[in-house]
């Protein structure tokens, strides 16, 4: 009756105190809670990605869900839904479907929503009936 969509499982971990140099590509879920130098990005939908706040992540990062509560240095493309959390420290542009923003969250870069085609409204020019 309510259908809602599962997020994903994690199946991946960068752990606290190991550093990752070189792009990272990953199916359904990724926590990251270490140290990561290089794009970050999920193979497919539905993905979750989560920056725990002891992550660092020099580097793009993609998914469709993307959770942050650490310090992001690149662009951000959440293609669903993007939570910044209270310790979120965001230098990069982000683009999203939706965004949940708490407080101390912080993005130096630009908010840039996903207009959807279906989302816009449909114009009807107006006719003098001649």
């Amino acid at each position: 009756m309510f259908a809602r969509n599962k997020t994903p499982v994690i199946k991946s971990l960068v752990a606290q105190g190991t550093s990752v140099k070189g792009d990272i590509a990953f199916a359904d879920g990724l926590r990251i809670d270490g140290e990561v130098v290089g794009d970050v990005r999920a193979s497919g939908d539905p993905s979750v990605l989560v920056v725990s706040e002891t992550a660092r992540v020099q580097g793009a990062l993609q998914a469709a869900h993307v959770i942050v509560n650490g310090v992001v240095d690149g662009p951000v493309h959440a293609s669903q839904l993007l939570e910044l959390q209270p310790k979120a420290r965001i230098t990069g542009n982000v683009h999203y479907q939706a965004v949940e923003m708490h407080q101390g969250a912080v993005v130096a870069g630009q908010l840039c929503p996903n207009v959807l085609e279906l989302d816009k409204p449909t114009l009807k020019l107006a006719s003098n009936g001649q």
